[in-house]
């Protein structure tokens, strides 16, 4: 293969600070400016769900990926899990979970229970992708594994109901790059790009409308800073059309602030599905997409991201999925109806107590898809159902 053809088909997944010695410098063609990229090849593309597939998934959950090789390390400070004795843990729960969690699901009920014999805990097919707080709204379920954000509409119906909001509880870290696993979303443009980061607020501010951030309007390259041919070109934007969990995600989380929800721009690209997304970037020298990193088949560049001005800008490697640093990994989620000011069942409030654990964890790095949570995201989560 010439090398063109190999430099046309990597990834260049952000780039690291390079301090080397003079004689480094000069063998290394990035050093000039202080960068070197690290290049990856693109994934192999992936297909939509069949129906078959999807009722397979129904019924079994779905087939588990091939593995990661390296495997994410536990939190040493999460919290080991101590066994109440002063109350009983009794009782009969029924759950629904996500089509990609029931391994996962099935391994903490059999641990927590081993604590609890009293305690029944039901999770039974049909397992679905689409599950969020509908299911709740309807009585029958005490809880639900969600493996997304819930949608707008699922939170209306249940606070139109019970006049609060579900209590949505981060179980655990999504996946790095396993393909329909909840995998870590990446922000990137054309290969040819100077670019390199972005900032949560500058982003905002290229692909909403309301610009919650403060920033204003961004439409050209320039105004991101890159100079020369760059300056003037406008910037075409590529995304999935709403509603969907991608969409849905990076909409939380960068268009949107406390108490303010974001709208996109008018004349975004959208896509039906995620699958083009990337594609459609590596073919438009001026073009940014958002997608799952599992979705990268295709030659363009990922920028890391800040959350804050002055704040780290962090690539999408697995390092910093794993430790929770890159802004836009995401997490597994417990849908419970919990009323404000008032306590969970103390059985639930254990069970969550335990997954929350560092036993509850490593049954994350067990099934090994997942990648478990860090402490400050437990303690985190902790506080929200706790009294």
């Amino acid at each position: 293969m010439r090398a063109k053809t190999i430099a046309e088909a990597v990834i260049v997944f952000g780039v690291l600070t390079f301090q080397g010695t003079a004689q480094g410098q000069e063998n290394t063609k990035a050093a000039s400016s202080g960068m070197v990229e690290w290049v990856l090849p693109p994934l192999p593309t992936n297909k939509p769900q069949t129906d078959a597939d999807a009722e397979e998934g129904r019924q079994h959950g779905r087939k588990l990926p091939i593995l990661e090789v390296l495997q994410p390390v536990p939190d040493a400070s999460l919290p080991a899990y101590q066994p109440r004795r002063d109350v009983e843990i009794a009782g009969h729960f029924k759950a629904a979970a996500s089509d990609i969690m029931p391994g996962l699901v099935h391994l903490w009920v059999d641990a927590f229970r081993k604590y609890y014999p009293k305690l029944e805990f039901e999770v039974d097919p049909p397992y679905a992708g689409s599950l969020g707080a509908q299911e709740l709204v309807k009585g029958a379920l005490d809880a639900v594994f969600v493996s997304r954000e819930l949608r707008p509409d699922d939170i209306k119906d249940f606070k139109a109901k019970f006049g609060y909001d579900p209590l949505s509880v981060p179980i655990s870290g999504g996946s790095y790059r396993h393909f329909g696993f909840l995998d870590a979303v990446a922000v990137f443009v054309h290969k040819d790009n100077p670019i390199e980061t972005l900032r949560f607020d500058q982003l905002d501010s290229i692909v909403s409308s309301t610009r919650h951030r403060g920033g204003p309007a961004i439409t050209t390259w320039g105004q991101l800073g890159v100079s020369g041919e760059w300056a003037d070109k406008p910037i075409h934007i590529y995304g999935v059309k709403p509603w969907n969990g991608f969409e849905e995600f990076v909409r939380q989380r960068v268009l949107s602030v406390p108490g303010k929800r974001g709208e996109w721009r008018d004349d975004i690209n959208f896509d039906k599905l995620v699958f083009p997304v990337t594609g459609r970037v590596a073919a438009d020298r001026y073009g940014i997409g958002y997608g799952g990193v599992a979705y990268i088949d295709a030659g363009v560049k990922v920028l890391a991201l800040a959350e804050k001005d002055g704040g780290p800008a962090y690539p999408p490697t697995y390092e910093n999925v794993a430790k929770a640093v890159y802004p836009l990994s995401r997490v597994i989620y417990l849908n419970l109806n919990k009323a404000p000011g008032k306590p969970l069942t103390p059985a639930l409030a254990e069970f969550l107590k335990f997954i929350l654990s560092a036993e509850g964890q490593e049954l994350v790095v067990k099934e090994g898809v997942f990648i478990p949570l860090r402490a400050g995201q437990a303690i985190a989560s902790r506080q929200m159902f706790q009294q």
